[in-house]
């Protein structure tokens, strides 16, 4: 049972020009609490988590994708996956050095082979948390991040080979072939999934909700916001989670959902869902607008305006 140097998903960094906009979005609608800011960075964290932030936010004159970040193990996994990363070839970015961002640790950076900042840290201090109340609307933890590439397969194969993640599903258009790919780096179903697209862009952010019932709330309570929907509430079949898609304040799409599946790392095998010929393996509920291109086009985001190689850790 050989599983990844990475542990998890840490923390997804993005930049925009309207940063109050956004920060207040975050904060106030999304319900995520700023835990500190550093030099113009803005670090967001969910009250039901113990990373010490899952979201960190920074004013550019344009937007666009910081970096993700993963954890590991501890300081020798981070030593060994750098090593391994610069023998076969792939950028680093900065070398393993202490990390000065809340909660500290140990990690390094690197480019995947779209040119994304990628992070991976250990021995970060965790933060206190909270269990999430009945009925209390505000995210869990992170749950997941999906990314476009206009060459997906490449990308899967790169996250396989480098970082150690196994394909858990595909869903597929008939004879055009996948368009999504989920990825595990632990027993959840997905943390990443890798989506095909025109460019190089954030598809969506995933936030996890107490339960089935705060998410129908906090699905309402959104709408009831004037929050800009594209697709939900409904429930996925590849991963079994609940969906709700919506628009943060600079045109990211951000989803709540809950009950994200967890399977074996060992016995799970990857299945091909055709979505074309079944409308269930988009919505098992059939409660969301259908599933279209009008929907997919929504995720597709800006292109990224080139990566900013953030300062060292």
């Amino acid at each position: 049972m050989v599983k990844p140097l990475i542990t998890h998903l840490r923390h997804v960094g993005i930049a925009m020009p309207d940063l109050d906009r956004q920060l207040a979005f975050y904060r106030d609608t999304w319900g995520l609490t700023h835990v500190e800011s550093d030099t113009g960075v803005h670090f967001l964290a969910a009250e039901g988590s113990p990373e010490n932030y899952i979201v960190r936010l920074r004013k550019d004159d344009q937007k666009r994708m910081d970096l993700v970040a993963f954890g590991a193990a501890n300081a020798a996994d981070v030593d060994t996956l750098c090593n391994q990363l610069r023998a076969d070839g792939v950028q680093i970015i900065h070398e393993p050095t202490r990390v000065d961002t809340p909660g500290g640790g140990y990690g390094f950076r690197f480019f995947d082979c779209d040119g994304r900042v990628v992070e991976v840290s250990a021995d970060v201090a965790t933060r206190e948390f909270r269990s999430i109340e009945e009925r209390e609307l505000v995210p869990v933890r992170l749950s997941h991040f999906v990314i476009n590439s206009n060459n997906p397969e490449a990308t899967v194969d790169w996250y396989v080979k480098h970082l150690g993640f196994k394909l858990s599903d595909t869903l597929c258009l008939g004879a055009r072939g996948g368009f999504m790919w989920f990825m595990r780096c632990n027993d959840w179903h997905h943390s990443l999934a890798i989506a095909r697209g025109p460019h190089t862009a954030i598809n969506h952010i995933s936030f996890e909700l107490r339960g089935l019932d705060e998410f129908m709330r906090g699905t309402g309570r959104l709408l009831r916001q004037g929050t800009q929907m594209i697709w939900g509430p409904g429930r996925h079949k590849a991963g079994d989670n609940t969906f709700s898609y919506f628009f943060d304040r600079v045109g990211n799409c951000v989803e709540i959902t809950t009950e994200l599946e967890e399977v074996d790392w060992d016995k799970w095998h990857p299945s091909v869902y055709d979505i074309t010929t079944n409308a269930d393996y988009s919505d098992q509920w059939g409660t969301a607008n259908p599933m279209n291109e009008f929907v997919s086009k929504q995720q597709f985001n800006d292109p990224d305006r080139g990566v900013f190689v953030a300062p060292p850790l």
